[in-house]
């Protein structure tokens, strides 16, 4: 899905009254990309549990007013969302990317307070290769965010391609000195959150193999984890489940929801809110 096609489909979600953005263009760090923007309930005052989202775009292209629709969606659920942008190729080489992710991080533990939120009920989502970012914060000790992090909702994402033999990869991580270390099937420990992962059976950008894979190496260290796969949805399909007019084709909000108000202890869930795919909450 092209960034123009994802400008359009946040332009005709609906906005919901449950949720408001809070924030504006924060800057996180010293350069002018690095800002993010974050929403949150509109009634009550908190504090509620946080959710950092990570947007896609195969690490060179990416806007996060485009995803303005996730954290709408997720905010009308009882969390802060934070959405960040982070350097993009060429701008930026690996890992650079991923140390604007940590940086995005710790910049919303820090302000959790004074936006309502919880830093100790703290969340990472993403799409595509933004599933690859939030995955890796929260088992790659060395950004610094591993051990805040609660939880991790990994749509239609890349967790296992070394070699690296497609342009994308090989343009993104041909400078990594280990590259084995990339791959975060590599890096479980029984240390890791719980995840949810889902991918679609037909996705040919990112091969649910990647899902499956994780899925498996988190079983093998005892790590609870969903795992979700969806026939016929291709790669953005994951991805328009959540609060656009064009989910509503299976349960993964409802699951996604579940998983985060489990983990993050959000109590202000009830059953038949699971069910509420789209319409803009």
């Amino acid at each position: 899905m092209s960034l123009s096609l994802v400008g359009l489909l946040n332009a005709v979600t609906p906005k919901s009254p449950r949720s408001r953005r809070i924030v504006s263009a924060a800057p996180f760090g010293n350069r002018a990309r690095l800002k993010l923007d974050m929403y949150a309930p509109s009634l009550g005052g908190g504090p509620w549990p946080m959710v950092v989202f990570f947007y896609g775009g195969a690490w060179n292209e990416g806007d996060r007013r485009d995803y303005a629709f996730v954290g709408r969606w997720l905010a009308a659920q009882g969390y802060v969302v934070a959405v960040p942008d982070y350097g993009i190729i060429p701008e930026v080489e690996y890992p650079t990317f991923l140390e604007d992710c940590a940086a995005a991080v710790r910049w919303t533990m820090a302000n959790a307070k004074g936006h309502g939120g919880d830093a100790a009920r703290l969340g990472v989502m993403g799409h595509s290769a933004g599933a690859y970012n939030a995955v890796m914060m929260a088992l790659e000790p060395g950004y610094g965010v591993a051990r805040d992090i609660r939880a991790v909702v990994g749509l239609s994402g890349p967790y296992d391609f070394y070699p690296f033999d497609v342009p994308i990869s090989i343009r993104t991580f041909r400078e990594a000195t280990d590259p084995l270390s990339t791959q975060p099937v590599n890096l479980v420990t029984p240390e890791a959150p719980p995840m949810l992962l889902a991918s679609g059976d037909d996705d040919t950008v990112v091969g649910p193999h990647n899902t499956a894979g994780l899925a498996s190496a988190l079983r093998r260290h005892a790590v609870a984890v969903e795992e979700l796969h969806y026939p016929g949805f291709r790669h953005p399909a994951t991805l328009l489940e959540l609060g656009t007019p064009l989910g509503r084709r299976s349960s993964l909000a409802g699951h996604v929801l579940a998983f985060l108000d489990r983990s993050l202890g959000a109590g202000a869930a009830s059953p038949n809110r699971y069910d509420r795919v789209s319409d803009g909450e």
